[in-house]
């Protein structure tokens, strides 16, 4: 009898600092995040999140204190606290799930992403070699000090020519043209848990720089774009694409598509490759992405994640 009665107080008491936390946060002003991000992630559809949008782990600015559960759903109806990156809300208990939470959801990512155009004289572009070639020796696990890519050709690779020429695929320099672009990828329709940006002929600076020399599209440039956002648990990125594509998080490789090829794909599960990567949930990492079109005549840029950017809210 006195363990149930121990048990009872224990759980009013668990309720008592559940709803003292709850009050406190909606008093709460949001928080700004100069970086951080929120994913509607994968991880919802194993009962790691609770609705799209939210992340019932958390409330406020820190989880939960001197609370080891959170109220299961049993009590159609009922609510409990839920969070995004955005900021703090409630999640009714619906048919034994929580869903529809109420706080403020981060808006579709949009990438700027700076181009620069080379011309087809570039020697690591349109070469008379057209077979499809992984080359996976172009660029060392960490970017530089500078956030590039480090070349790692000794002294060349398959399909590039030397340091010399690479430094001008993200450097500013007299053998290219600086242009900008954006990349607005927007929930998919099948699952809008998954953020998307599709293009089978992403030709985003065709009559620009050097122009098409001749072809029907500007077929020789890289493009580079960075971001950062908050490690929830559960996030995926995906790409398929050519010519080369590198992805680094946390300043480390996590994707090696390189060289030039008919379209590949590859993806990162960062739970899987956490340790690897250096990721420790409720942290910000920075996400770096690489890529160069360098031969005809195709162009394919397919992203699929469940990262949303930064600093989107309302």
């Amino acid at each position: 009898m006195d363990s149930y009665l121990d048990f009872g107080l224990e759980a009013a008491e668990r309720r008592r600092v559940l709803t003292a936390q709850l009050s406190n946060a909606r008093r709460r002003p949001r928080r700004a995040h100069r970086f951080g991000l929120y994913l509607c992630s994968l991880g919802a559809a194993a009962g790691l999140l609770s609705g799209c949008g939210a992340k019932s782990e958390l409330l406020g600015a820190e989880p939960l204190k001197n609370v080891d559960f959170l109220p299961e759903c049993t009590v159609e109806g009922s609510h409990r606290p839920c969070e995004s990156i955005c900021g703090t809300g409630q999640e009714e208990c619906v048919g034994g799930e929580w869903k529809n939470c109420s706080a403020e959801r981060p808006k579709a990512p949009k990438l700027t992403a700076v181009v620069r155009d080379l011309s087809d004289a570039h020697p690591d572009f349109e070469q008379p070699e057209s077979a499809s070639i992984l080359d996976r020796d172009i660029v060392e696990d960490e970017l530089g000090p500078d956030d590039k890519p480090v070349y790692a050709g000794m002294p060349a690779t398959r399909t590039t020519t030397g340091k010399d020429a690479f430094e001008t695929w993200f450097h500013d320099s007299l053998d290219s043209f600086r242009l900008e672009t954006t990349i607005q990828l927007v929930p998919d329709v099948m699952d809008p848990r998954v953020f998307a940006y599709k293009s089978s002929a992403f030709f985003p600076i065709d009559g620009q720089g050097f122009g098409n020399e001749g072809r029907r599209h500007n077929y020789h440039f890289t493009l580079e774009a960075a971001t950062a956002f908050r490690y929830v648990g559960g996030e995926v990125f995906s790409f398929s694409g050519d010519d080369d594509l590198w992805i680094f998080i946390n300043r480390r490789l996590a994707i090696d598509l390189g060289g030039h090829h008919n379209e590949l794909s590859d993806s990162v599960n960062l739970d899987k490759s956490a340790e690897r990567l250096g990721l420790t949930v409720g942290e910000t990492y920075s996400l770096h992405l690489f890529f160069a079109e360098r031969h005809t005549i195709d162009s394919n840029f397919n992203i699929r994640t469940t990262i949303a950017e930064f600093e989107l809210c309302e």
